[in-house]
């Protein structure tokens, strides 16, 4: 478990915290691989993704191709749902986002520069992902790697929900930005 009705809400708050800066600093952890909620048209679009950091101000960085769905999805509607479940700890933790896509600006270029050289290749497609082939290796022509489409996605939290599973009865607590992240507890 990650927390307890003995805990209090600032106790809860650290533990969540240090389990989400967890999951982008350990490959290991549940967290490191994020469900990725976002608006497609006439319906929702999840997806899993790499958590690639999370910043002192709990904003988190994924890394995808610009050409992809998601930032289409991003581009028409910021609003965005980051969903982590931890198998162990019996816990969920639900983000609501306003999302920023960073293309060609400072950061995606610092992030390429960090980006091993056998990693490349996921962002230099000759083709945009989701694109119709024919075959499976026709999805992995690569164009210029100089001619790149590393996008770094970030994603500022609104609201995070937490619901901690357990035999005896479930708790729900829910922190708010608005509200300095002072917690509260909600009906599981």
């Amino acid at each position: 478990m990650l927390f307890q009705e003995t805990d209090t809400l600032e106790e809860i708050w650290q533990a969540v915290k240090h389990e989400l800066h967890r999951g982008a600093l350990d490959v290991k952890h549940p967290f490191h691989w994020v469900n990725l909620g976002t608006v497609s048209g006439d319906f929702p679009s999840v997806r899993t993704v790499v958590l690639r950091k999370v910043s002192e101000e709990l904003h988190f960085f994924v890394y995808t191709d610009y050409r992809s769905e998601k930032c289409s999805d991003l581009k028409s509607n910021p609003n965005a749902t980051l969903h982590f479940y931890h198998p162990k700890k019996q816990v969920q933790i639900r983000v609501k986002t306003q999302a920023k896509l960073h293309f060609q600006d400072d950061l995606a270029k610092e992030i390429w520069k960090i980006i091993p050289v056998h990693r490349r290749s996921e962002y230099t497609g000759a083709q945009a992902p989701g694109t119709l082939i024919s075959l499976p290796e026709d999805g992995w022509t690569v164009s210029n790697p100089e001619n790149h489409f590393c996008c770094v996605l970030e994603f500022s939290p609104m609201e995070i929900e937490v619901l901690q599973l357990r035999r005896e009865g479930h708790f729900r607590v829910m922190f708010s930005k608005d509200k300095d992240w002072k917690g509260a507890w909600l009906v599981p």
